[in-house]
């Protein structure tokens, strides 16, 4: 039996071992939610922009990470992650920023914990 990989990806030649779904249709649960969220995708797809700004919100452990990624994946663009707490100042958010390609995802976990001075550079 082949060892248990870790990652949203699967292996070349190998099936997929992750028990993180790969795209919405695989996604348990929140069917409100995964209709619109296929809706905003379809859009951004079919118009060429950047998908606006997202916000998941719920208590660890039900999906918001593999959500995140299951988008840039349907996107078929680059996903990032960081954490609010990473980013203590503006030139944080700014070197995060610089390392993004035109209509990657980026994805902030624990948001909540972000510096104020931040967010009003997110959200002007």
């Amino acid at each position: 039996m082949a060892p248990l990989r870790t990652g949203t990806d699967p292996v070349a030649g190998e099936p997929d071992q992750t028990i993180r779904p790969l795209s919405l249709s695989e996604f348990i649960g929140q069917r409100a939610a995964r209709a619109n969220m296929q809706v905003f995708i379809e859009a951004a797809r079919k118009t060429g922009q950047a998908l606006d700004h997202v916000l998941f919100v719920g208590p660890p452990g039900l999906g918001k990470t593999t959500l995140a990624q299951i988008v840039a994946r349907e996107l078929g663009v680059n996903f990032r992650s960081t954490s609010g707490p990473v980013i203590a100042k503006a030139g944080d958010l700014a070197a995060q920023l610089t390392n993004l390609e035109e209509r990657d995802v980026l994805f902030i976990d624990e948001i909540h914990r972000l510096n104020p001075a931040v967010e009003e550079i997110l959200y002007p």
